[in-house]
């Protein structure tokens, strides 16, 4: 009996050391990240790809629950970092990279003509439509385009002119059944997935509910008669291609994870367990350049006119910013590829830790010639959009295009005398359906990378942007033992450098907060603030005593965008093609009449008795990068101030 009790003893005083060298915080990164990795729960394929949520039923930028994005990859990467951290096991943080490279980053055979890609004209011009029904834009061959200048280098240092980045969407289960397999173009329905896929390409009105999801290897099996190309640009002749589309904050996020991989496996001297993985992350920052250039390689600055705006030479059209986008493609079986980057940049993409990272850490320093000094420049120019966009409160405003409207037309005067080295100020760059500068993420997201850069590097530029930021956003977040509340919508007016903001919505998100949380953590640890440290400390505890679930942290939503199942999808009149599963593509139709298949979802009844006129629905979603971001942010708390 004694000896019983001496083991149950023995056990807790074990628990109770592990609980002081952990503390709480990053015990709770523990508990959620379990949770995240119970494969009961459901976060995972059977290829270990990580969905986008949990449930299947959800239609945000992806419109189902088990496609996913490069930005789910980049959380999952940072997550394992931390796990490195905690445990000291590294080895789930390569095995993160490497399906990610398996699934995610197109491999030769499924962009097999990039040697046939001329840096001297990189693609062919198209004007940005306002509106679906605007599209297809029709390509013009004799507008000046310049010339990209990082393609011959890469090809020099990497030994392949393929690139080495991420398709953003990926449909794990092969839902759509495109069949877009590495090396295989359209297999079709009948394999198991995953498939590449994309979806926006019609203007800034084109929320999730107006797209017409498309193949990225387009060899004319689906669609129409000239696969899905002819929705989007008008040509004289259609050739059979492969096309892919990134999200460059998230390549960004993915570098950032690795650096802080390196650091914590430093911490536990093993830097060698991360050296090979540090290397692709170096090599992804090398072609994530590509995002700092106009979209068509024109001369950055005062860009007016399809015609009258020149084509760039050297590095004159590089913004250095990191732009919404960059894509690139070529022909099937022919001799052509291309590539653009994007007009806009918005500043919740901005990443000054990857851009000090990739320029100042050796590890990370690109083998490429001018791709450090691309860097630092990136770097420099990153923080004064910061500045330039920072509103007379504190927040952030949206961003600057090279290209008013996506057509190089003449932007109003209010504009054209308040430029960013010439680009024009966007309030919601990118989207206008919602604004793009609307939700208080990208406030949390971008400013917390902006504070780990002022963590790690000391930086005393920073600090004014930051401590203006945080003076404007703590009088906004009110908690206490039972909730908390948070901003959710944001209402813009002016200009800079006399940007207005006006909080329109209070809200809950719980992946805002957890953001907002490590944000003022980094902040308070590089300062010595303590009460912004208590905040951050609040945020964290009324995220986590409030909202346990079963399968991680989440909470209930009345999801009355849900209407817009009935949504207009925009069909040019006479086009008619069909997916894999047999559903027409032909007008009039709608978001549920191009997916017939959610019907059989077995959440669907919800939505239909709210089409029918009943409430709106709620849901208690487990999205995966909120999952993470709860998870990085409770242990960033523990790493930072061992509580």
């Amino acid at each position: 009996m004694l000896l019983g009790v001496m083991k149950t003893f023995i056990v807790f005083l074990v628990g109770c050391v592990s609980l002081i060298n952990g503390g709480e915080y990053l015990n709770r990164f523990t508990q959620q990240y379990n949770k995240i990795h119970d494969a009961a729960n459901g976060y995972f394929s059977p290829k270990g790809i990580p969905y986008h949520a949990v449930e299947t039923l959800i239609v945000e930028a992806p419109d189902y629950g088990h496609q996913t994005t490069s930005e789910a990859y980049s959380y999952w990467l940072w997550l394992e970092a931390m796990y490195g951290a905690v445990n000291g096991d590294f080895s789930k943080f390569t095995a993160a990279w490497q399906n990610m490279e398996t699934y995610m980053i197109p491999n030769h055979a499924s962009q097999p003509t990039n040697n046939y890609y001329n840096p001297g004209k990189p693609a062919t011009f198209a004007p940005e439509g306002d509106y679906p029904n605007q599209y297809p834009s029709q390509m013009q061959f004799n507008v000046p385009v310049g010339q990209d200048p990082i393609y011959q280098e890469l090809v020099n240092t990497y030994g392949t002119s393929d690139v080495y980045l991420m398709n953003w969407l990926l449909d794990v289960d092969n839902k759509y059944g495109f069949g877009n397999q590495p090396g295989q173009c359209q297999l079709g329905p009948s394999v198991e997935g995953p498939s590449f896929m994309n979806s926006f390409q019609r203007g800034p009105q084109e929320s999730v509910w107006r797209t017409i999801p498309q193949t990225t290897c387009d060899n004319f099996r689906f669609g129409g008669q000239n696969g899905f190309l002819d929705l989007f640009v008008g040509d004289s002749h259609y050739e059979q291609q492969w096309k892919y589309t990134i999200a460059s904050d998230a390549e960004a996020r993915a570098i950032q994870a690795a650096f802080w991989a390196l650091q914590w496996a430093k911490d536990k001297n093993q830097q060698g367990a991360v050296s090979d993985t540090i290397s692709k992350a170096s090599k992804m920052g090398d072609f994530l350049r590509y995002a700092f250039f106009d979209k068509y390689f024109k001369k950055i600055g005062n860009c007016i006119g399809t015609y009258a705006c020149p084509g760039g030479y050297g590095k004159d059209s590089a913004h250095y910013l990191l732009s919404w986008y960059m894509a690139w493609g070529g022909s099937l079986y022919g001799n052509w590829a291309w590539r653009i980057s994007d007009f806009y940049a918005h500043f919740g993409y901005q990443n000054p830790m990857t851009a000090y990272v990739m320029s100042k850490v050796d590890e990370f320093k690109p083998r490429s010639p001018t791709g450090v000094s691309d860097w630092e420049m990136s770097l420099e120019r990153q923080i004064e959009f910061y500045e330039y966009l920072q509103s007379k409160e504190g927040a952030f405003a949206g961003g600057a295009t090279n290209s008013y409207e996506g057509r190089y037309e003449t932007p109003p005067a209010n504009l054209m005398n308040n430029t960013f080295h010439g680009m024009w100020y966007e309030w919601e760059p990118v989207y206008h359906n919602p604004p793009s500068n609307r939700w208080f993420g990208m406030q949390a997201w971008s400013t917390d990378r902006l504070a780990q850069y002022y963590y790690v590097s000391g930086d005393e530029k920073v600090r004014p942007l930051l401590d203006k930021w945080v003076n404007w956003v703590l009088p906004e977040i009110s908690y206490d033992a039972n909730s908390y509340k948070i901003p959710e919508w944001l209402d813009w007016s002016g200009v800079p450098p006399a940007v207005d903001v006006s909080i329109e919505k209070y809200g809950t998100d719980i992946g805002s907060a957890s953001a907002l949380a490590r944000t003022l953590s980094y902040y308070a640890a590089k300062t010595g603030d303590q009460k912004v440290k208590a905040v951050a400390k609040g945020l964290l505890d009324g995220i986590w005593n409030n909202h346990q679930t079963t399968k991680g942290v989440a909470m209930e939503e009345v999801m009355d965008a849900y209407s817009q199942f009935n949504e207009e999808v925009y069909v040019p009149p006479g086009w008619v093609g069909h997916y894999p599963d047999g559903t027409e593509i032909k007008a009039p139709t709608t978001f549920i009449g191009i997916r017939p298949w959610y019907k059989n979802d077995p959440d669907w009844p919800k939505v239909e008795a709210y089409l029918n006129g009943g409430p709106a629905p709620k849901f208690t979603y487990h999205r995966f990068w909120q999952q993470c971001d709860i998870a990085i942010a409770q242990g960033t708390y523990g790493l930072l101030f061992n509580e």
